[in-house]
């Protein structure tokens, strides 16, 4: 009898256990009556969890990156829809978070090296020190671009968003009014997603939607259940291979050239030297026309004055003219110094052949 009593208690605390779990996290520990669940994100912190709704997405990095820190199991047609959209390059680092679960607007990663980052916990800035000023940003729009696998049957593009928009309603709990558009190139099989929010609307986080997203389709389910994500369309079920996310934020970001990608900044190197390089041949080539205009002017003024100095008769002259002619010329070979030198000679003729022009 006893050991059937104690077979049903651990029937029983086995079924109470399974029913405290949380099915919108699967890295989450509960226990307790009432059931309470929480999120690890250091040996000695602990985060409560509300497991009727998504887990925010910076709680889920902190517990990701601390699980990566300890070894534990976590696997890791569009474009822009607007000029000032940006991804996320920088991937995974460990948060700093509000009391509400919200991302601060200066990250630093526990080091000395922070940035701006938006209501997503995208990096909207160049990297800085600590001193680095950061306001609040909300990211209210974001473009998901999917390609999703090989289907025997063309797609309907009208039932596909019909697909969509349940599938992020039901797994996500977003609101189909905030997908405003969606587009789908059949022949590449990507879809084009556009959801947004009211400026200023701070009730719905996007990034909650976003960051399941990616990892359902990248990596693996966040949910306990691990089931992966599926579009239904027309009975059929359609599976995603890839993900892209855009964020445009109510403030453009304020990436500068240490922003740009090595490719880009390339480009502008090689165009800077091109100009730089014109830029030398011009003066080069001002520069010999002013010489030859110089040597020009030298030879003119010798055969001109050369033979009239005072105080010297015809003959000296020439004599000194045929001297002195040669020595120009071979001045203007040896450089622009000894040019000027000449030239200076022949304003004052009397420094250097001993008259001056008539």
């Amino acid at each position: 009898m006893k050991v059937l009593i104690a077979l049903f208690v651990v029937v029983f605390v086995d079924v109470v256990a399974s029913q405290c779990s949380c099915n919108n996290m699967k890295w989450a520990k509960c226990d307790g009556d009432p059931c309470q669940c929480t999120l690890q994100f250091s040996p000695t912190t602990k985060q409560e969890l509300d497991c009727t709704k998504l887990i925010p997405k910076c709680y889920l990095m902190k517990a990701e990156m601390y699980r990566i820190r300890n070894k534990l199991t976590t696997r890791s047609i569009g474009g822009k829809p607007v000029e000032t959209a940006f991804v996320d390059n920088d991937g995974i680092y460990y948060p700093e978070c509000e009391n509400d679960g919200r991302f601060k607007a200066i990250q630093c990663n526990g080091t000395d090296v922070c940035w701006c980052v938006n209501s997503a916990g995208v990096r909207r800035s160049d990297k800085g020190d600590k001193n680095i000023k950061c306001e609040p940003v909300e990211t209210y729009w974001v473009r998901l671009e999917l390609k999703h696998k090989d289907v025997a049957v063309p797609l309907d593009a009208t039932k596909l968003r019909t697909g969509i928009e349940n599938a992020l309603l039901e797994r996500y709990k977003l609101d189909k009014k905030f997908v405003t558009e969606i587009q789908y190139d059949k022949d590449g099989r990507v879809i084009v997603v556009d959801v947004k929010k009211p400026k200023k609307e701070r009730i719905t986080d996007l990034s909650l939607m976003t960051y399941y997203m990616e990892k359902d389709i990248k990596v693996k389910p966040l949910f306990q259940d691990e089931k992966p994500f599926e579009v239904s369309v027309e009975g059929s079920k359609v599976s995603m291979e890839n993900i892209l996310v855009y964020y445009v934020d109510e403030v453009a970001p304020t990436f500068t050239m240490q922003g740009l990608t090595g490719g880009i900044i390339a480009v502008i190197v090689v165009v800077s030297l091109i100009v730089i390089a014109g830029l030398l041949v011009v003066f080069f080539l001002a520069r010999r026309q002013r010489a030859q205009h110089s040597e020009a002017q030298v030879s003119s003024h010798l055969f001109q004055y050369g033979p009239n100095c005072v105080g010297t008769s015809s003959i000296e002259s020439k004599l000194l003219y045929s001297n002195t002619f040669p020595s120009v010329l071979a001045g203007q070979r040896d450089g622009d110094h000894v040019l000027k030198l000449l030239i200076r000679s022949l304003m004052y003729p009397s420094l250097r052949l001993g008259c001056a022009p008539c």
